[in-house]
């Protein structure tokens, strides 16, 4: 049997994990679904209820001590994002609820002060609803092109006639990091440098990525960038966005309200500087604080150690897919993340997860918010795995005899 050597010590992580101590249905729970959500280690539940139980107050505006320890603690989130996304200056960080209102923010704000009538919009053929949608809506109000990037048979980005698709009238180019239907990694670098040769703006959803790739955007030289904190073993209700200085400055606000104003008359207003200007209201303040945790925690394991076991487990469940005869495997792209899609001959997708999830093992089935994708590929919809580092190769070895009872039985 195949084991996830020189990696770290599989059962000391997943003792960190409380909700994987648990059956489903009688069976030990077997959790694949990791690129809809992670599960959260003990140090983040705990710092969430430490907020509850002992600091519980709201920042900035009172003058106490619980008042100013949870503003304490949320703005050492904000430096530790930025220093785990390399950004320049802490003022780049942005709270949001999650990747998809980070993305609208940037849409309604951004986009609405520079497309015009005739620009362009450049998205590709694999995005997530979350980075299509926006990017549609706005091209319909302004009367702005929507371009797409088209994908190979693979399930890779055709970047053959890149040139064509950027041109001088492309005002933004939003992309993603990785598919989150298909694994693929995008080469974001190349797009990125093509884009700002037009003098486009690059806006990456980094979702699918933090969780599994280091993510540096001065290197990657982004405008923007945006995660959310559950898909890295934080709490749900948070995101992120990056923005370039200069950007966030120019942009108006997204939302208004308390916080986010330096002074207000009955006639007029004047904004916070970045990152305030786009925060009104009071914040997920238990998600905030206890992401600092969730840095830590994957900081005190590292990429190379976390890419490493979740490579293991992805060629060793491909390669067992790969001997049952009735799966059809979606994708086959050469750099990918621990994510397989996949159908089987003469069966739903849908039947096979409920029967995968009668199993204890829960996957996602459908279009996993990429129906583009599936009208490219000529599919309604597929089962999706996705690992994190607390999977093991015992939990595939069970998946797969699980599946190939639902294939003998189908037969």
């Amino acid at each position: 049997m195949l084991t996830a050597v020189n990696t770290f010590d599989i059962d000391q992580v997943r003792s960190y994990f409380p909700l994987l101590n648990q059956q489903v249905y009688d069976r030990p729970l077997v959790y694949f679904d990791n690129a809809a959500t992670t599960h959260k280690p003990i140090s983040v539940i705990r710092s969430a209820q430490h907020f509850y139980e002992r600091d519980n107050a709201n920042i900035y505006r009172g003058m106490h001590a619980l008042s100013a320890r949870v503003t304490t603690a949320l703005e050492h989130t904000r430096l530790a994002v930025q220093k785990f996304l390399h950004a320049p200056e802490v003022e780049n960080i942005i709270f949001t609820s999650g990747a998809t209102e980070s993305i609208n923010l940037i849409a309604a704000t951004y986009g609405e002060m520079e497309i015009g009538a005739g620009d362009e919009v450049l998205i590709s053929e694999m995005e997530h609803h979350a980075n299509l949608v926006p990017w549609q809506l706005l091209c319909k109000r302004k009367k702005a092109i929507l371009k797409v990037i088209p994908m190979d048979d693979r399930g890779q980005l055709d970047l053959t006639h890149l040139d064509r698709w950027i041109t001088a009238r492309t005002k933004i180019v939003a992309v993603s990091y990785v598919s989150n239907t298909l694994g693929t990694i995008h080469p974001i670098k190349t797009i990125i440098d093509n884009a700002h040769a037009k003098g486009a703006l690059v806006v990456i959803d980094g979702a699918q990525a933090v969780a599994h790739l280091p993510i540096d955007v001065t290197a990657l030289d982004c405008d923007f960038f945006v995660f959310s904190a559950h898909k890295m073993y934080g709490l749900t209700g948070l995101g992120f966005l990056y923005g370039k200085k200069k950007w966030l400055e120019a942009m108006p606000p997204y939302q208004t309200g308390g916080g986010m104003v330096k002074q207000v008359t009955l006639t007029d207003t004047i904004y916070l500087d970045p990152p305030y200007k786009f925060e009104p209201g009071t914040p997920p303040l238990a998600a905030i604080i206890s992401f600092a945790e969730a840095l830590k925690f994957m900081a005190s394991i590292g990429y190379p150690k976390m890419a490493a076991h979740e490579e293991i487990l992805l060629c060793y469940a491909m390669a067992g897919l790969t001997h049952m005869p009735a799966v059809q495997l979606v994708g086959s792209a050469t750099e990918r993340i621990g994510i397989i899609s996949f159908n089987l001959t003469n069966m739903h997708h849908l039947d096979v997860g409920l029967l995968l999830d009668a199993k204890g093992i829960a996957v996602r089935t459908g279009h996993c918010c990429t129906q583009p994708l599936m009208h490219r590929l000529g599919i309604e919809g597929v089962v999706r795995v996705s690992f994190a580092l607390y999977n093991t190769i015992e939990e595939i070895d069970l998946f797969l005899e699980a599946l190939q009872q639902i294939i003998h039985k189908a037969t």
